[in-house]
């Protein structure tokens, strides 16, 4: 067998999902349920002709937040203000497809850049706070998502508000103010965006300086530091990156069916934190990234499926994603075995 592919088998990523999948059908069997059924549901509901739309509009939120939380955290930084950068790039979005009087594609383009501007303004915000205030990123990024998300639910609620809408909703976007779709189908340009960001994330890792420069700071900020890399510009530069990645996101939301900002609709379904399990899962590399954010996309719409077919509650599925965590940050900690003969100690 090729040690490449002998290796991929072996590492943690492939013993943590196995473990997770036995796992979870051994919950499945001790519910009286078939596993293999359940299983299969998942995998013909997502991937299935009915299932591989929803999978790939999902896939394109999931992924674009985990590529959003996956540049910081490369360095070794948490941002957990996804919410607040994601909801201030789609309300961003929106006011700007509502109010500029610019024929259909140039309001796109204006809308998707006035989001990722928006997101990324405030990204930096929270890095303000820690190099400049002595505010520990972790808190501050959080603590900002909250008044970023309140705002946005105002506009939605009052000043924005469709007239004789019972939903807390903006007004629905004029004509020709949306991301071009594939088919009739519900994915649109906004899933080639993202995969354009993750090649671009990828080039920057294997291929400048700037790259080897945040691994390196990940694996050792004190080193990092001794050799030149000066921590506050690298960290302003990372978080205005990831923010507006995040604000990308929510405007492509916005852009995408229905056509308008719903309020809840960018935090309900939970883009940041599968994005955030998705990056550490991966351990924040590009393409490992790539790889867990569509196997979580694969577990959210399968989910519903599993649950439609065969009755088995897609609770399951978040299961599953814990078990996944849990086994890797175990099997992480275990030492590896070493090949060859062990030397003897004298």
């Amino acid at each position: 067998m090729d040690e490449r592919v002998w290796g991929a088998l072996r590492s943690p990523l492939t013993f943590s999902v196995l473990a997770g999948v036995v796992v979870g059908a051994l919950f499945l069997v001790g519910t009286g349920a078939d596993p293999v059924a359940a299983y299969t549901a998942v995998l013909t509901g997502s991937l299935g002709p009915d299932g591989i739309g929803a999978t790939l509009t999902t896939a394109t939120s999931v992924l674009g937040m985990a590529l959003a939380l996956a540049v910081p955290l490369r360095a070794g930084l948490i941002n957990l203000g996804g919410d607040g950068q994601l909801v201030l790039g789609g309300i961003t979005a929106a006011v700007t497809g509502l109010y500029v009087p610019l024929p259909g594609p140039l309001a796109v383009a204006l809308a998707l850049l006035a989001g990722m501007a928006a997101g990324a303004g405030y990204a930096v915000l929270a890095a303000l706070c820690e190099t400049r205030l002595g505010v520990p990123l972790l808190v501050s990024s959080l603590l900002l998502s909250y008044p970023a998300v309140s705002l946005a639910s105002y506009l939605a609620r009052y000043p924005l508000k469709e007239p004789g809408s019972s939903l807390p909703q903006t007004r629905a976007l004029p004509d020709g103010v949306a991301l071009a779709s594939f088919g009739g189908s519900t994915v649109t340009v906004g899933l080639v965006l993202v995969v354009l960001a993750a090649a671009a994330y990828w080039f920057t890792d294997r291929r400048t300086a700037l790259g080897y420069e945040i691994r390196m700071t990940g694996l050792n900020s004190r080193f990092s530091a001794y050799a030149g890399v000066e921590r506050r510009g690298l960290t302003l530069k990372l978080m205005s990156v990831s923010g507006a990645v995040a604000g990308l996101v929510g405007a492509v939301e916005v852009l995408s069916f229905p056509y308008r900002f719903v309020d809840g609709s960018l935090t309900g379904p939970g883009y940041t934190w599968t994005g955030l399990t998705a990056a550490l899962l991966a351990a924040a590399a590009p393409l490992g990234t790539v790889v867990a954010s569509f196997f979580f996309a694969v577990l959210q719409v399968g989910g519903l499926a599993m649950e439609r077919t065969t009755e088995v509650p897609r609770e399951l599925t978040q299961v599953l994603q814990a078990v996944v965590i849990v086994f890797l940050a175990a099997r992480l900690r275990l030492p590896r075995r070493r090949s060859g003969r062990r030397k003897e100690v004298v």
